[in-house]
């Protein structure tokens, strides 16, 4: 036999993933499949796939992310859509300019010494030989993304586009100049948005400090006392009775030994510490609120490299920490600390990039109002325009969009794109636009835009916007977004903010897909600091990259986390060698896609179960991938696959390929596969590519048709009678382990009962190794209606084996009646562990079936 076929290839007798990839992969780009055409008549199908940073490699996340994306988008490229996944990379501000500056530190250089025009040039060439592996490896993966559209957010295009939004903003008042306090980091000497600050519970000191001297003296509590040195208050609340007649007067600030006001807010909390609290408005949020209602003055104490500085006392020139200790060691020395607590668990924030200690500085800085937006963007899921998938999580949404505060933008990095404010010798300021020149001798602001503002704008400027372009209009707003939950807030909103006021009101996408992240198999988050990060290059490079994929799609429940074993991605290669194998079989027994399927009619009831089990398959898994519902779909497949087509059509169909009527069962299973492959192609675009193309000799499933169910092959009498089928082999299967038989022993055996099952006594057994001749049976079954006689007295010792049974069932019927005791035990009951009842009631549930089978055994010989 041989496994040739339309195609003129021969599958290899082993399945192994890097001999097809690499040149599946190439096919597919030669031919042009993922270039979307905007003039088409087809309607359009868009996902922008979330830019990953030009730092980075190809995650687990990413793989997840990109499988899921990559599901959708060959499936609705096999329906006839026009499709566009448009790729592309972020410039990663911060992260960038922090790779070239270290090796620049490496060479004994800084940024400063080159100047920005020359570092800016090197982060450049930077980026041409090294930045973007990530998109070879996302190759490997076997996306189909349209390459001739990828994108980054620094190339001429995008950068107009975030010039000509930021003039938009500017002048419909929603970009604005201010002095705010800022999370600023002390490292990457840049403010930061409060996305980009993790909070993590940090070990810290909470001291008690008395302000003033005798009556006129009280009590305020502080996690950082170096910032004591700025205070240009106390803030009490207006209704606490301890602090009421001190309200309006003035307390000794130590250290210093400048008087300060003791003001009245409601901000205070009254059972936090003393109800006493310390206002630093020029290093604290919440303090600076309270300055502005109270005209508190700004003492700033810090310079940006969190260094005191400016306070006129001996801790000037000190680090912010170190400051912290001298500052309560000399308070103690004075008799000024009242209480002390360490340590003391709070949260902190962290710069996202380095970790280092975010500190709130006052600091003037360009802002987006996000009210009038976070509102567009909010009312667009509520009336329905976008759906969050899944449902469960619009709550998220809101809650960050409805509590938006005003978005910093300014950066102080020189890479990323520099703000496009002007500013006059006389005070002038001046926003220029991408085909506007500033005046002569006017200076550009020095900072350059917050990362998340160019990416914000992915979903339109990667279309040409502003320029009124074919891609804009075929392709906007997108179809589906399909992103971690983790990313809502920092770029799903802001995608929704500025891509409705740029677009007039039209929301970026329809839909918002959230899936989870992915976790080690005991559900931990992976790091490498634990050891459990899995690589999926690593992956690919030892299962394949359908095998990794299979098994992030099957785990990908909508919106929750999901774990990931090394073993899952091996049972997923596991499947793929047997659909190669099963293709390879059926291939060398004649399987093919040649003319119309046989009616009905001709058919055998196997042939016409197979069929009728296929089209449930194809109408669950439409439906299901169509509402992104993943790991069912995969689930679906997988057991279609594996257990009906595997595992009992083409057991049950042997004897037919065996036999000169096999005609109907070749053409049958050629469409099954056919039909099979098709739809796993989204999930496993390799392995399915390479079966199918061999099995029926066509172009390429990328352009395929998609298969759709056929209503009339559901033959529900034809599952019946396979079921009973099922059942049969299944416990004479059993029975005959139970006996001690070998798989391959032959045993003399018959059956009797309904004709239907009847007419299929053969192809039984085949299965189970049974002889068709006469004999005196000394064994024998009931299974649903139907009796199966055997001749075991050739192969066991009939008298022996009863003794051995009836020797198991009395064993088995006394750990019953010992479980029972101690169940019915009501003083036992309410001393033992949990897990120790548990523990008897699983013993007892499994001797009961043990002594049903044993019966049923005893039973069935004669």
């Amino acid at each position: 036999m041989s496994s040739s076929s339309p195609s003129g290839k021969e599958l290899a007798s082993t399945f192994n993933p890097a001999d097809i990839e690499s040149s599946l992969y190439s096919k597919w780009l030669k031919a042009d499949y993922f270039t979307a055409d905007a003039s088409s008549s087809k309607e359009a199908f868009t996902i922008v796939l979330p830019p990953p940073n030009v730092t980075g490699v190809l995650h687990i996340g990413h793989a997840l992310d990109q499988t899921l994306q990559d599901c959708l988008s060959r499936m609705k490229r096999m329906k006839g859509y026009e499709v566009l996944w448009l790729p592309g990379m972020d410039h990663a501000g911060i992260a960038t300019q922090n790779v070239v500056e270290k090796q620049l530190g490496a060479q004994g250089l800084s940024r400063h010494d080159l100047g920005r025009e020359a570092f800016v040039k090197k982060v450049w060439e930077w980026k041409a030989e090294s930045g973007g592996a990530i998109l070879d490896q996302m190759k490997r993966l076997g996306v189909s993304v349209d390459w001739s559209r990828e994108r980054f957010t620094m190339d001429e295009g995008m950068s107009k586009a975030v010039v000509s939004i930021f003039k938009k903003m500017h002048d419909a008042g929603l970009i604005y100049r201010a002095e705010r306090i800022i999370n600023w980091c002390p490292r990457c000497l840049t403010a930061l948005s409060d996305i980009e600050v993790d909070h993590q519970d940090d070990a810290g000191e909470f001291v008690q400090i008395r302000y003033g001297e005798g009556e006129q003296s009280i009590v305020v509590a502080t996690t950082r006392a170096e910032t004591m040195l700025g205070d240009g208050a106390v803030a009490v609340h207006p209704d606490d009775p301890r602090y009421k007649h001190m309200i309006g007067t003035e307390v000794l600030l130590p250290l210093v030994d400048r008087m300060i006001p003791i003001i009245a807010d409601e901000l205070v909390e009254m059972d936090f510490g003393t109800g006493a609290v310390k206002v630093t408005a020029a290093h604290d949020p919440n303090d600076f609120e309270m300055a502005v209602r109270h005209n508190v003055p700004f003492v700033v104490i810090m310079n940006e490299h969190g260094v005191m500085a400016g306070t006129g006392t001996e801790f000037d020139g000190m680090d912010r920490f170190d400051a912290r200790v001298a500052v309560v060691a000399k308070l103690k020395e004075m008799g000024r600390v009242v209480a002390e607590k360490r340590p003391y668990i709070h949260a902190v924030g962290h710069c996202s990039r380095c970790d280092t200690t975010v500190e709130p500085r006052l600091s003037k800085q360009w802002f987006v109002k996000v009210a009038p937006l976070a509102k567009a963007s909010a009312d667009a899921v509520r009336s329905g325009e976008v759906k969050i998938e899944p449902e469960a999580l619009a709550p998220r949404y809101f809650e960050w969009v409805d509590n938006m505060h005003d978005w910093c933008i300014s950066r102080q990095l020189w890479w990323g794109h520099r703000i496009p404010v002007w500013y006059g010798p006389n005070g002038e300021v001046e926003v220029v636009g991408p085909d506007q020149t500033a005046p002569a001798g006017w200076t550009q602001d020095p900072d350059v835009l917050d990362t998340w503002f160019s990416s914000g704008q992915w979903a339109f400027s990667t279309f040409g916007w502003p320029e009124k372009s074919a891609d804009l209009a075929k392709f906007y707003p997108t179809s589906v977004l399909v992103t971690g939950y983790d990313i809502l807030f920092f770029w799903v909103v802001r995608m929704m903010m500025m891509s409705t006021f740029a677009m007039d009101g039209v929301a970026p996408f329809k839909t918002i897909m959230l899936h989870g992240l992915v976790r080690d198999q005991f559900g931990k988050k992976m790091s490498k600091s634990r050891g459990n990060v899995i690589d999926p290059i690593e992956f690919m490079d030892k299962y394949g990259a359908d095998a990794l994929r299979f098994t992030l799609a099957r785990g990908a429940n909508p919106g929750t986390d999901q774990a990931l074993a090394e073993d899952w991605i091996g049972g997923s290669r596991n499947f793929a060698t047997k659909l190669w194998n099963a293709t390879r079989f059926a291939m060398m027994n004649g399987a093919n896609v040649n003319g119309a399927l046989p009616a009905n009619s001709e058919l055998n009831a196997i042939d016409r179960w197979i069929l009728s089990r296929l089209s449930e398959t194809l109408r669950d898994v439409d439906s299901l991938l169509e509402g992104y519902e993943f790991a069912r779909a995969c689930e679906t497949l997988y057991h279609f696959a594996w257990d009906d087509l595997c595992d009992w059509y083409l057991e049950l169909s042997k004897e037919t390929f065996a036999s000169d009527n096999k005609a109907n069962s070749q053409r049958v299973l050629g469409h099954v596969l056919d039909q099979l492959l098709r739809t796993l192609h989204p999930v496993m675009p390799f392995i399915t590519e390479e079966l199918w193309c061999t099995l029926t000799g066509g172009e390429s499933l990328v352009v395929a048709q998609w298969p759709k169910a056929d209503s009339s092959h559901v033959d529900k009498k034809s599952e019946k009678l396979i079921s009973t089928l099922q059942e049969v082999v299944t416990e004479v299967r059993r029975f005959r382990n139970d006996q001690g038989l070998k798989p391959s022993q032959k045993v003399p055996g018959r059956f009797s009962g309904s004709a239907d099952v009847l007419e299929y006594s053969s192809a039984l057994r085949f299965l189970l190794k049974l002889e068709d001749k006469d004999f005196t049976p000394s064994a024998s079954l009931e299974i649903g209606g139907i009796k199966i006689e055997l001749d075991l007295t050739g192969s066991i010792d009939v008298v022996a084996e009863r003794a051995r049974l009836e020797k198991d069932l009395a064993a088995a019927k006394k750990d019953l009646q010992t479980a029972e005791v101690k169940l019915g035990n009501a003083g036992f009951m309410a001393k033992a562990p949990a897990d120790v009842v548990v523990e008897i009631k699983e013993r007892l549930g499994k001797t009961t079936s043990d002594i049903e089978r044993i019966t049923a055994a005893l039973a069935a010989l004669k």
